[in-house]
């Protein structure tokens, strides 16, 4: 399997794409900049091989609490392994999709096992200037055995946010954790359908609007951050996905000049997302149109 290197946007209208809870689950800000983790997209990846039936083995199960509200409980890892009876490090490969993609340190016999995994995300952020937006809120669920009358909170959201991800497919770690092509293609699926599909309260108003995964023709081959060379037309004052325009002049430049290293681009492209070269409206297919294109299904 060859190296990958991943551009990945999706926005969040009047959401929490990842709330802190360190800060009142606030989203995470850093001044105007909008900040998600890379295990908060890992999670989105999870949950949907999940809905396609995978054994996973980083995974939660539902429980009921004492007033009867279904909670989250992670399943612990040694146990995980133990109940299905894996001992050796290619059975635990061949079983957990999960495991292949990302990694995972295990205990086994009381050993850890560690896989370093080929696919990894680094933070996104948001390419425009964001606005937390604050609320109350009264639960009409019961907060406690004693109290009957619900609870008062606070509602944190940001108006508008066009965040953006870089990842890294590592070719040469990919023979190590028995990654399959079939995993890849999962994953860029994933990365399509997941986050609407899986919308929660806190999370409804997201899209995926830009995937694009650069296939190289080795396993070494790493040309660095695509965010880099994306950037807004107008940063400020966003509220909704019409009023973004994405320039990608210096993004189809750098590709063209690295175009010997590159076998093929699978992509996705939300229609509602304007993208610009030269000053003008361009659709993804004809920017790209001199590399081998793979438009995801």
């Amino acid at each position: 399997m060859n190296s990958s290197e991943i551009l990945y946007l999706y926005d969040a209208k009047l959401a929490n794409p990842n709330g802190d809870p360190d800060e009142e689950n606030r989203p995470r800000m850093d001044e105007e900049t909008n900040l998600v983790t890379d295990l908060r997209l890992k999670r989105y990846i999870r949950d949907y091989f999940l809905d396609l039936g995978k054994e996973l083995y980083v995974q939660r199960v539902q429980e009921k609490t004492e007033v009867g509200l279904q909670t989250e409980k992670p399943v612990t890892a040694e146990k995980r392994v133990t109940d299905l009876k894996l001992e050796k490090p290619e059975e635990i490969l061949k079983y957990f999709i999960d495991v292949r993609l990302f990694g995972a340190t295990m205990p086994i016999k009381k050993n850890n096992l560690q896989f370093t995994g080929p696919l990894q995300f680094n933070w996104g952020y948001s390419l425009n200037k964001v606005e937390v937006m604050e609320n109350s809120i009264t639960s009409t669920f019961l907060s406690g055995e004693k109290n009957t009358q619900g609870a008062i909170g606070k509602d944190y959201r940001v108006k508008y946010s066009l965040i953006a991800f870089s990842g890294v497919i590592s070719g040469r770690r990919a023979e190590k954790t028995l990654l399959q092509e079939e995993d890849i293609t999962l994953m860029d699926q994933a990365l399509k359908y997941a986050i609407p599909q899986q919308a929660t309260r806190s999370k409804i108003g997201q899209y995926p609007r830009l995937y694009m995964r650069v296939e190289y023709k080795d396993k070494e081959t790493v040309l660095g951050d695509y965010r880099s060379y994306i950037e807004l037309e107008n940063k400020e004052d966003l509220s909704d996905i019409s009023q973004v325009s994405l320039k990608i002049d210096r993004l189809v430049e750098f590709l063209e000049q690295n175009k010997d290293k590159i076998e093929k681009i699978y992509y996705f492209c939300n229609p509602q997302l304007t993208l610009k070269m030269n000053e003008e409206k361009i659709n993804f297919e004809d920017a790209m149109n001199q590399f081998t294109l793979c438009e995801i299904g």
